[in-house]
């Protein structure tokens, strides 16, 4: 059967085009059922039928519907109940075409994740075209809403299922299929209809086999009914249409909603498509947050400038549930340290315009009510707030972590409402906390599917005589690789040898991961997705499968290998005469650690091709750092730490900060070198779509608390440009205080803005204001890297070794692919740095007391921030504390310092404090620091420092801007 849809649409150039749609009607679409004769014979007769999808042994444990059964859920069942739809226990389900269609349109995520169900042939999911069927297709009425028409034909498709097994299936079986519903008037036409229908909760319920299923029910709440639940806390929320009016006339401000993780009671709110200096709008008070959760796009209103406030300098963190005069107290506590000449705009949120909720890892508070069963769930990540939950298993769930969802939040409650969704195991256990922090982080860790792995090259793997006729053949040349000890995912190598003109010749060759990874399929989607690889502590998180990352791109020593390699000609005084790039086969000499390198270079015994090349390399690595130093390109500071593990236990026995060596530097410059040279010749080929790398100049104002530092100790620290900055920073030394350069370079990384990839069609700055370079790019290190394939198949295109494909060529998509990969780069960031935070918990464990120098990084109005330098680690040192007489405090905001019963604390100053490991809260565990020098009565404690007046000289990371 053919249907037609014509209707007349206006074109932009101001005419009308009319368009027909025809809609084709079958009468042949199977069922699905195991236990259907007539679906069953029909595809008999067919050569390749398929199998059937719903099982012949159906439910049967319900309570409400004792026979035989499906289920067959509506669009909001799917939306909300999701968790539930997942659970293995809820089995033989049809989903609607109907249904499908409109959850795509809705959630994206909950799409994708109900066609995962649907693929997963244990689960018994059939997917049903209703909308083709001539049976269940169904017109809208005159005057029926879009929702009120596909209620209707959800109705008819479970009408039509009854009917038709009801006369095509075995007499002795009394299939039916129950309407699943939470709208009330569906689910009361549905039974005029004669349909049996129930809500969510109802049949979850009924499932006495199941009773774990129950806490995962999504909690839906009945907004008309909240007055009646009690006392109002927050104020209603613009309806959608009046804020996007309000956002029109400039009334109200769209941005995306940040909390702080020091303070629930105050936030930010970055205002999207803002030029200027206030790009942000600062939210303090529990009233003025209205219940916006961490990355929430909301609508804020600014308050009168009379009514501004500066950010809190107090920190304050949710220790649970507090009575109304509490919170009271805490908002004053907010308000008491602000100051006129600091305040910032501030605002209020009024409306929420997206909601960015996901799963959240935490643990359970088990509720003082015996006999509960409402519990606050306590996320991990301290920037959302506690959730309210309802489960009858919290005596199983105390000490373990799990994940919950919200649900929803209503006016008159301090907490949002949300549902349990599965355990991930003990607190405290390596697997289990490894499984929080990338799941918090949302580092996608699955082992790689089947599709994907279907396209890796079958091995053996070798290089044919067609290869080599496509490539430059320099496996003749002393190539090497320099790398951290351990390390098998090798990106890149080295070498550098004289010419008969008396030049250099230097190539970098890198890894060619994009000949084995080919644009769209399986393999490129995943990596795509991904977007780098994450190094944990103890683990390695692959963006490639291993086959790749540590074998076949894995340029190690020995081996022929694929590399696609950036070679120049340089004077012996760096100086670049000419650039090359090709694809070629090389056989690298040796796989050197940062130390080995260093060792063949100061060694002058050791005069072969690799140490000499080395050494060429070194000479010519200083020059270009000290132009570009020179340029006005920064050197940073910040701690970075390496953990000694035992090898049976795989506890931390030992942790240090790195060393570096001269031969880092020397890798880091040309990898610089080979970006910028890549960046030219990319962008030089294609303006519109070079995927490029910036680093923003950060806005004056970031640079405040470095210049008030710097102040304190009578130095000037000068911000107009980079090479200013730079500048400064060199001169910046104060006699016997021989780490005080290293802090004020590890504070201004603190001031830096994050570096991002763009695409070059879609921004017209390109500079890199860190390495003070005009255009810059990745392109060193694709195995652990996406930006970098795509830096590869640009330059491929460029130099005629690979052919085009439209994405590539889109800027919108380019850009996309780069919001994205900035997106994972910063997830990959925040999960290393949360892998050395629990890893050092677990150093610190058994330790008991430790006694340590450090020096003040921030000073706050009731504590300071310690950096310990021999561990790279920074703590708090509180001089508040509950229950206890609180000691005289002067905050200066200006300088800023802090006073304590007469004994002044500066930023930078030298400390001498104990660590020890707090774990009386098994999932925020925390490193704690008291102060034992200066001694402060009542504040210090009395313990006698074994590293009095012993000098600290630490090893600092320098931070690549790249």
């Amino acid at each position: 059967m053919l249907k037609s849809k014509t209707f007349v649409k206006k074109t932009r150039s101001g005419g009308v085009l009319k368009i027909v749609r025809e809609h084709y009607l079958r009468d042949d679409i199977q069922c699905g059922s195991g236990l259907c004769e007539e679906c069953g014979a029909r595809a008999g007769q067919e050569e390749q039928p398929p199998p059937a999808v719903l099982s012949d042994h159906p439910h049967t444990s319900s309570d409400l519907c004792p026979r035989p059964h499906y289920v067959l859920p509506d669009t909001n069942v799917v939306l909300h109940q999701i968790d539930i739809l997942e659970d293995p226990a809820i089995q033989n389900v049809v989903i609607l075409q109907t249904v499908l269609q409109e959850v795509r349109h809705r959630s994206a995520p909950v799409y994708k994740r109900i066609k995962d169900v649907i693929n997963n042939p244990e689960k018994h999911f059939y997917t049903f075209t209703n909308e083709h069927h001539k049976d269940t297709y169904i017109e809208q009425e005159q005057g029926e809403s879009a929702n009120d028409r596909n209620d209707r034909a959800i109705r008819i498709a479970v009408k039509w299922y009854n009917e038709h097994l009801k006369k095509s299936q075995i007499n002795t079986v009394q299939l039916q299929v129950i309407l699943i519903t939470n709208d009330r008037k569906n689910k009361e036409r549905a039974a005029e209809d004669g349909l049996v229908a129930f809500t969510c909760d109802e049949y979850i319920k009924s499932l006495a086999g199941n009773p774990e299923l129950v806490d995962r029910l999504a909690c839906i709440s009945d907004a008309s009914n909240e007055i009646e639940c009690g006392r109002l806390i927050f104020a209603e929320h613009l309806p959608l249409s009046r804020v996007q009016q309000g956002i029109k006339s400039s009334h109200y401000f769209q941005g995306t909603f940040r909390a702080n993780r020091d303070n629930y009671l105050e936030a930010t709110v970055w205002i999207h498509g803002e030029e200027g200096e206030n790009r942000e709008i600062l939210i303090q008070g529990l009233k003025n947050l209205n219940r916006a959760v961490h990355e929430d796009v909301v609508a804020v209103e600014l308050l009168p400038k009379e009514k501004w406030v500066a950010p809190s300098a107090v920190v304050l963190q949710d220790e649970g549930q507090v009575e109304d005069e509490e919170e009271e107290e805490k908002e004053g506590l907010l308000k008491n340290v602000t100051t006129k000449n600091f305040s910032k705009p501030t605002g209020k949120v009024v409306g929420i315009i997206k909601r960015n909720w996901r799963s959240y890892c935490g643990m359970i508070s088990k509720s003082q009510i015996k006999e509960s069963t409402r519990h606050l769930f306590t996320p991990a990540d301290r920037r959302i707030p506690r959730i309210r939950i309802e489960t009858r298993q919290s005596s199983a769930l105390e000490k373990q972590r799990i994940i919950v969802v919200i649900d929803g939040w209503p006016r008159n409650s301090r907490y949002p409402n949300g549902h349990f969704v599965r355990s991930l195991g003990n607190a405290g256990d390596k697997e289990t906390e490894t499984e929080v922090l990338l799941l918090e982080h949302d580092v996608p860790h699955q082992p790689f599917s089947q599709a994907v792995l279907s396209f890796l090259p079958k091995m053996p793997w070798l290089i044919t005589e067609q290869d080599m006729k496509e490539r430059m053949d320099l496996r003749h040349l002393h190539i090497c690789s320099v790398d951290p000890p351990g390390c098998t995912d090798i990106d890149d190598a080295l070498h550098c040898r004289e010419l008969e003109n008396g030049n250099l010749e230097v190539g970098v060759h890198i890894a060619d991961v994009s000949h084995f990874i080919r644009p769209g399929n399986a393999l490129d989607q995943e990596s795509a997705n991904r977007g780098t690889t994450v190094y944990l502590c103890e683990k390695r998180i692959d963006m490639v499968p291993e086959l790749l990352s540590s074998n076949l791109c894995s340029l190690r020593s020995n081996v022929e290998r694929f590399a696609f390699s950036c070679i120049w000609e340089m004077t012996w005084n760096a100086e670049i005469l000419h650039t090359m790039f090709t694809k070629s086969v090389i056989n690298s000499k040796a796989s050197l650690t940062y130390a080995e390198a260093q060792m063949r270079i100061d060694d002058d015994s050791m005069n072969d091709e690799i140490t000499m090349g080395l050494r060429r390399l070194n000479k010519l690595a200083k020059i270009l750092k000290k132009k570009r130093i020179d340029n006005g390109a920064l050197t940073l500071s910040s701690p970075e730490v390496r953990f000694h593990i035992d090898s049976e236990t795989h506890d931390p026995i030992d942790l240090q900060t790195k060393e570096l060596k001269e031969t880092n530097s020397m890798v880091e410059e040309f990898m610089l070198l080979a970006n910028i040279s890549v960046a030219q010749k990319i962008y030089e080929e294609f303006s519109e779509c070079a995927l490029l790398r910036k680093h923003p100049a950060p806005p004056p104002s970031n640079y405040d608390i470095l210049v008030k530092a710097a102040k304190s100790k009578n130095l000037e620290i000068k911000t107009d440009s980079a090479k200013a900055l730079a500048d400064s920073l060199d001169k910046a030394e104060v006699p016997g205080s021989p780490y005080l350069n290293t802090l004020l370079r590890i504070l201004t990384t603190r001031c830096m803005m994050q570096a991002v990839y763009f695409c070059s069609g879609m921004d017209t700055d390109f500079h890199h204001f860190g390495l003070a370079s005009p255009i810059y790019t990745h392109f060193t290190s694709p195995i652990r890297r996406y930006s970098d394939v795509i830096v590869h198949r640009l330059l491929a295109v460029a130099i005629n070794a690979d052919s085009t494909y439209p994405d590539i060529m889109d800027k919108h998509k380019q850009q996309a692919l780069c919001n994205n990969l900035n997106y994972r780069h910063k997830m990959a960031q925040y999960s290393q740095r949360a892998s050395v935070a629990f890893h050092t918990q677990l150093f610190f464990r058994n330790k008991g007391l430790v006694d340590e120098v450090g020096y003040i990084l921030f000073v706050k109005k009731n504590a300071i921030v310690v950096l310990i330098p021999k561990f790279g680690l920074e703590g708090t040192v509180f001089f508040e504390e509950k229950g206890k007489q609180s000691p005289k405090l002067h905050y200066n905001e200006e300088i800023p310092s802090l006073t304590v019963e007469g004994t002044s604390f500066n930023m930078f100053d030298k400390v001498t404090v104990t660590i020890t490991l707090d774990a009386s809260n098994i999932q925020h565990q925390k490193i704690r620091m008291a102060l034992v020098e200066p001694m402060i009565p009542g504040v210090s404690v009395p313990r006698k420092s074994s590293l009095q007046n012993i000098a600290v000289e630490p090893v600092v990371k320098k931070v690549k801007l790249s």
